[in-house]
């Protein structure tokens, strides 16, 4: 499907992000311009431009005279980038607490009962992407941009190796007890558990991830 003229390189950038997070193109792999240009059907130019984009964000490294690469996420990623994240978005529950009201709560509530009906399934696909939702309505919540920025800028980078977490043994409950603790604090009014909730949840899923890498000589695929 071509392209409409109109931020051209927002949308090729857009549709690589897609398929870089679903693991159509994965980690390492090589992008060839002339395949991509043909299959986006834009020119050079743009494309060039939505490669710079996700160099930036991380999804994409550059090396001189061979082009762009799919980003890898090492064991030393994961070790940085979680007690990061894990702060911003504990920070980010906290502030969603002071500020949840009885809508917000009820609107919580169906996104963890959907948790609840993927976890038992075995639905990790679809848990996913519910976890994700949650993770973004705290952060909307919260209603923080510069949280909200910085917090959307290492996610983008997590992307590539958080799915994999829920296909460890044992991952999905755990995961889907650690959301409802969070869900728990926040429905108390306790800001400070509540963060401490989410900061807990961040650091297990880096201990899967660890442990992923570890099995995998340092290397994590999405």
């Amino acid at each position: 499907m071509r392209l409409v003229a109109n931020s051209l390189y927002d949308q090729a950038a857009e549709r690589l992000r897609e398929q870089i997070f679903s693991g159509a193109l994965s980690p390492g792999s090589f992008l060839d311009e002339a395949a991509l240009c043909e299959r986006l059907a834009i020119s050079r130019t743009p494309l060039r431009e939505a490669l710079k984009v996700l160099v930036a964000e991380g999804l994409l490294r550059h090396e001189p005279r061979r082009g762009c690469f799919v980003a890898e996420i090492t064991e030393r990623d994961v070790d940085e980038i979680f007690p990061v994240i894990a702060l911003l978005e504990g920070r980010a529950a906290y502030e969603a607490t002071e500020r949840a009201g009885s809508a917000d709560i009820a609107a919580l509530e169906v996104l963890h009962e959907r948790l609840r009906s993927h976890a038992a399934a075995g639905r990790i696909d679809a848990y996913y992407e519910a976890n994700y939702a949650i993770h973004e309505a705290f952060i909307t919540l919260a209603d923080n941009r510069w949280l909200a920025q910085v917090i959307g800028d290492l996610r983008k980078i997590l992307r590539l190796a958080r799915h994999q977490t829920l296909h460890v043994p044992g991952r999905l409950q755990q995961s889907l007890g650690e959301h409802l603790a969070i869900f728990d604090a926040l429905q108390r009014k306790d800001c400070a558990a509540a963060e401490q909730a989410m900061r807990n949840h961040l650091m297990a899923q880096r201990n899967a991830l660890r442990d992923i890498a570890r099995n995998h000589h340092s290397r994590i695929a999405p």
